[in-house]
């Protein structure tokens, strides 16, 4: 898939590190380095606009290295990009563990996943069909 992009950072375009990856890293765009302190979250600009094709999003999500070693995460995550957005793109990270992080520029803080979806109609009924779980939620399915 062709994907139009503005790119107004200082770094290169987004790239897939091996053949199979699904995420592109997204790096921070920023003229000075920004300290997250514990539990603090920031808005870490990228430099990067997109224009998606009708039926797809892009997903933003956390790099896993960041999450295990140094306890970096996207807040709102998968954070959902629609195809009509036409802003630059925001990285929303929160630090997550007792000490303070620098987010240097050109740092690959989150990675982007191209995805489809539908959209919903919705039907009203009077009652849904009935399955074998039924209403059960929140670990009604067992434990192992």
């Amino acid at each position: 898939m062709k994907v139009k992009i503005i790119n107004e950072s200082k770094h290169q375009l987004p790239e897939y590190a091996t053949k199979m990856s699904a995420g592109m890293d997204l790096r921070a765009n920023i003229s000075e380095s920004i300290i997250l302190k514990p539990m603090e979250r920031k808005l870490i600009p990228t430099g990067l606009f997109i224009q998606l094709p009708q039926g797809y999003e892009a997903q933003v999500r956390p790099r896993s290295g960041l999450a295990i070693k140094k306890g970096i995460t996207v807040l709102n995550s998968p954070g959902t990009i629609d195809a009509d957005y036409r802003g630059e793109i925001g990285v929303i990270l929160i630090n997550l563990s007792s000490v303070d992080f620098i987010v240097e520029d050109g740092e690959r803080i989150a990675q982007m996943v191209i995805a489809g979806y539908v959209q919903a109609q919705w039907i009203e009924v009077e009652e849904l069909q009935s399955s074998e779980r039924g209403s059960g939620g929140f670990g009604s399915s067992g434990v192992k």
